[in-house]
């Protein structure tokens, strides 16, 4: 089965959640936006879906997948779906919803990350509204991120002692996955504070690395696919937030 996936072309943002899914199963599927208008695809062919009247079940925005006729929503949405058919999941209904519930957590703290730097409106640009983000930020660092970050750390503990567990237990998840890429996130907007909690959270820091050393996921960083980190997506560096 080959997967169309639709995202911004310019940025990882909530799109890279899907594409670790991906890429880890070796997965066949289209970086639609980012194809050529020549084949088909690039930035047109995702807008064309994204605004048509004719679709039943529209996006609300990218990041969608697109599977025959079937068109997905929503990053945990698309990773609730994939991760059974991409042996990314437990089988099992308990596991499966546990993995959801996990992966929505994980969509409150993206969200969190995103209002620290624009914390009035994502219309308006970060100069103006530098106050507020100085302040939300500081209560991230300080009270927010350490409070996740604890959790998924109970988490990890409870499940192995030795800090080799994963998320859902001794097998890898798309859960883990997205927790690779928020630890890789952080790095980039946060790293004094990064830097500070890593030796709180140690088991969480391990799986960033176990993640990151798996075969495909390895090519895949070192790869064009893999966009660098910019001042556009989610995780952007500020250095006065990062106080």
């Amino acid at each position: 089965m080959r997967y169309q996936l639709y995202y911004w072309p310019t940025i990882q943002g909530r799109g890279e959640f899907i594409r670790l899914a991906l890429e880890d199963a070796g997965a066949d599927y289209d970086d639609v936006a980012r194809g050529t208008e020549r084949s088909g695809m690039g930035l047109p062919a995702m807008m064309q879906l994204l605004e048509s009247n004719d679709l039943a079940q529209p996006p609300f925005a990218p990041p969608f997948l697109k599977v025959g006729d079937q068109i997905i929503g929503q990053t945990a949405n698309i990773l609730l779906f994939l991760g059974p058919r991409l042996g990314l999941v437990p089988k099992d209904e308990p596991n499966r919803l546990w993995a959801h519930q996990l992966q929505l957590t994980i969509a409150d703290l993206v969200t969190e990350i995103h209002d620290s730097h624009h914390p009035v409106s994502g219309g308006l640009y970060y100069k103006d509204q530098k106050p507020e983000a100085l302040r939300r930020a500081q209560d991230f660092t300080a009270a927010r991120l350490p409070k996740f970050f604890g959790y998924f750390e109970r988490i990890l503990e409870s499940n192995c002692d030795s800090g080799d567990a994963y998320l859902l237990g001794d097998a890898l998840s798309y859960v883990d996955l997205s927790m690779f890429q928020i630890i890789a996130g952080l790095r980039y907007a946060f790293p004094h504070t990064i830097k500070a909690l890593a030796p709180t959270y140690p088991r969480l820091i391990a799986l960033h690395k176990r993640v990151a050393l798996r075969p495909r996921i390895a090519v895949y960083l070192a790869s064009s696919r893999r966009l660098p980190f910019n001042q556009q997506g989610i995780f952007r560096h500020y250095a006065e937030l990062d106080g």
